[in-house]
């Protein structure tokens, strides 16, 4: 039985690996993420024909930012798709903007605020002032939800402190990084298990190679399905 809980992450180069990827997870996930690495592989397509043809619900996961005109001209033609969660740069006048591309429909902006793949050296590197990171984070979460975001993308480790902020009550949160218990943590860098992000506060978490990986997708689904909470 699947959790919508659990978003799997679809890692793979085109729409073909993509649908038999899908087909080989079946009723084990409801839940899909496709991101940047497939959109020259018809990930537009993929996106329609899973939500509408199979009744899974998608997040585009395509983490917008230019200028307000274009980011409005982006999330409406987006918004079009029926799906259900975008990603925007978590700087609020990307989100202010995506708010109004989006106009009266049911997509869901959610707001990036520091990947989860980064450290403070890298913030470092990309001249992202001094402090600590998950201060940051969480700075960046509460100017995006004041700025409308529908919720933020967050490490699992800041899941907790978004959650009680005024600003996060009502509000999504989604964590990446997570690694169900004994799986390899990749080039993720700020990970948690399951049950600790969904403990945490995040209301879905994301989940790539360890289910896609698998030699079994649906039974690796299923496994991290079987570490969350109770709801």
């Amino acid at each position: 039985m699947s959790d919508d809980r659990l978003i799997v992450a679809l890692d793979v180069p085109n729409v073909v690996q993509g649908l038999e990827l899908a087909a080989r997870i079946g009723k084990a996930a409801s839940f899909y993420k496709i991101g940047l690495g497939m959109l020259t592989g018809g990930g537009f397509a993929l996106a329609n024909e899973l939500k509408q043809e199979h009744g899974k619900r998608i997040f585009l996961d395509m983490k917008l930012f230019d200028i307000g005109a274009t980011v409005e001209a982006a999330v409406r033609g987006i918004a079009q798709y029926d799906l259900d969660f975008l990603t925007v740069h978590g700087d609020p006048q990307v989100v202010r903007a995506a708010q109004e591309g989006k106009g009266g429909t049911g997509l869901k902006i959610l707001a990036v605020t520091i990947l989860t793949s980064l450290d403070r050296r890298d913030l470092d590197d990309n001249c992202i002032k001094p402090g600590d990171i998950h201060a940051i984070t969480l700075e960046r979460a509460a100017r995006a939800l004041a700025a409308g975001a529908d919720g933020v993308i967050a490490s699992p480790q800041e899941a907790a402190l978004i959650r009680a902020l005024p600003e996060a009550a009502g509000k999504l949160i989604v964590t990446p990084g997570i690694r169900p218990a004994g799986s390899d943590n990749g080039d993720q860098k700020r990970i948690a298990t399951p049950a600790q992000a969904i403990a945490d506060g995040a209301d879905h978490i994301v989940v790539g190679r360890p289910v896609w990986q698998a030699k079994d997708p649906a039974e690796a689904a299923r496994r991290v399905v079987a570490e969350l909470p109770a709801r």
